[in-house]
This record gives C-alpha cells, sequence and structure tokens, in this order.
C-alpha cells in the first residue's frame, strides 16, 4: 500500500469523531512536487516530508492567496510559490530582519515564482506589515520550535496572534513541526527543537484557532526523540558529524506533527 493512500483517512477534531479526508493531491500541487526545477536534493526529501500530502491535507489550491511564516532557504516556496504564481498570490512571512534576505531570494527566482512578495512581523511588539483578512492558508513548516525557544513567551503568542489576523474568516493555519512526546518532560522544548502537540494547540487556540485535525503524514516511528544535539542530531543537520552517522541517517529526519487550524467564520 502507498504512503499516500495509507493516509487517505485522517482525524479531523471538533467535528463529532473521526471524519475521512483525503490527502491525494490536486493537480496544481502534483504538477508543483513533480516539477524538474525543483532540485534533486530538494526532491530528495520528499520521502521525509510528503510534500504532495502535506499540502493536500492542508487544502492548498492555485487560486490560493498563501502566506509562509519564515521560508528560510526556500524549500517548501520552490512548491508553493509557482503552484499560484498564475491565479493566486505567494507571501512570505518573516521577521522585520529577515525582510531583505528573503526579498532577495524571491528576487533570485522571479521568473519561476511571479510576483511573490515579503511582508515583516515584529514578534516582540507584536505589529506586522501584513493587511488582516488577506490570507486563505498560512502554512508554517518547522518553526513553532523555535519561536518557543526564545526568551520573550510574547514572541510565539504574537506570532500565532498575526497568523489569526491575517488570515479570512474560515481560512486555514497549517503546522508542521517536531514532535515531543507528551510524557517528556516540557522543559526540553527549550532545548531539542521538539515540541509538545499539547503546546502548539495552547498557542493556537488562545490565539482563536479552531483545531480541525491532523495527519500522520509526517510521523516517524523510527525517531526516539532523546538525541545528543537534539533534533539537529538527525539528518539534514547531522551535528555530531560522523558520529554515529549510519545510525542517524537509518532513524531518517524527524518525527513530525502535522496540524491543521481554522479561523472561525463568527
Amino acid at each position: 500500500m502507498s504512503r499516500l493512500i495509507a493516509f487517505a483517512c485522517i482525524a479531523a477534531i471538533g467535528t463529532g469523531g473521526a471524519l475521512a479526508q483525503s490527502t491525494r493531491p490536486n493537480a496544481a500541487i502534483a504538477a508543483a512536487v513533480a516539477s524538474d526545477a525543483r532540485t534533486p536534493a530538494d526532491r530528495e526529501r520528499d520521502r521525509y516530508r510528503h510534500p504532495a500530502e502535506t499540502l493536500a491535507f492542508f487544502g492548498v489550491k492555485p487560486t490560493d492567496t498563501v502566506v509562509e511564516f519564515i521560508p528560510g532557504g526556500g524549500w517548501y516556496t520552490e512548491i508553493l510559490a509557482p503552484m499560484v504564481k498564475a491565479r493566486g498570490r505567494y507571501i512570505a512571512l518573516v521577521p522585520t530582519s529577515q525582510g531583505d534576505r528573503t526579498r532577495t531570494m524571491l528576487a533570485g527566482k522571479a521568473a519561476r515564482f511571479g510576483p511573490a512578495r515579503v511582508e515583516t512581523v515584529d514578534m516582540v511588539a507584536g505589529t506586522t506589515t501584513m493587511a488582516p483578512g488577506t490570507a486563505d492558508i498560512v502554512l508554517t513548516f518547522r518553526n513553532v520550535h523555535n519561536l518557543t525557544m526564545q526568551d520573550n513567551a510574547a514572541v510565539p503568542a504574537n506570532a500565532f496572534k498575526t497568523f489569526f489576523a491575517a488570515l479570512k474568516p474560515g481560512g486555514t493555519l497549517g503546522v508542521v513541526d517536531h514532535r515531543l512526546p507528551e510524557d517528556k518532560d516540557t522543559a526540553l522544548e527549550r532545548s531539542s527543537g521538539y515540541l509538545k502537540r499539547s503546546t502548539v494547540v495552547r498557542l493556537a487556540t488562545a490565539a482563536g484557532f479552531r483545531l480541525a485535525g491532523e495527519s500522520p503524514v509526517n510521523a516517524n516511528p523510527r525517531d526516539t526523540h532523546d538525541h545528543p544535539q537534539g533534533v539537529w542530531t538527525l539528518p539534514p543537520n547531522y551535528r555530531l558529524k560522523d558520529v554515529d552517522r549510519a545510525r542517524y541517517a537509518a532513524i531518517g529526519e524527524s518525527d513530525r506533527m502535522t496540524l491543521k487550524f481554522v479561523k472561525p467564520r463568527r
């Protein structure tokens, strides 16, 4: 059985029980993921990140205004921006200090990415250039753990408030992050790169979101969550370099939660 079929049924929360949700990607997602313009190195990581199934679960469409929070080097941008450039819009939302770097990254691939743009957020002050009620979907991939590792507790709260304000009523927030089992010491969230599901749910619901569903598509049962250098011990970082490299390569990238939230319509 393929992974795509295996994860065709997803648990949806708040609907009175389990609700079957397809993770079969639409044609636009499938084409963007399969594009020859993506580098072989990026495509090699699809087996860990499952972009087609993940974006299908979040319900991304080519007509959407998609906001990607802190795209970094642009791994998901390479899929999202080309997919929506004709009929939708791609917006990178980044901390103010990263604005120029992200603009440079997008401008370097303007022909492929189309009219992508950058908006900024000051997560300490809670201010942003992002117009409220603009986005159909906000996506954040492996960023929330970094927010919770900041010394200022306002940072993660303000980020989720910004996501909420950016979305249209009924819009979707999609979160993927390294999962810390609930029975582990919460203090590990400050150093390991792993994050409890309950922490993400708390941050999202405090901002006004409703948990709409979750998928096991990015789960990795081989991950024991207890590595010497936290999540960065695993690929692609290999922080221990050649020490036990084969062992960590066999585990693969981290065990990840994939959570879907919605902004209530009223």
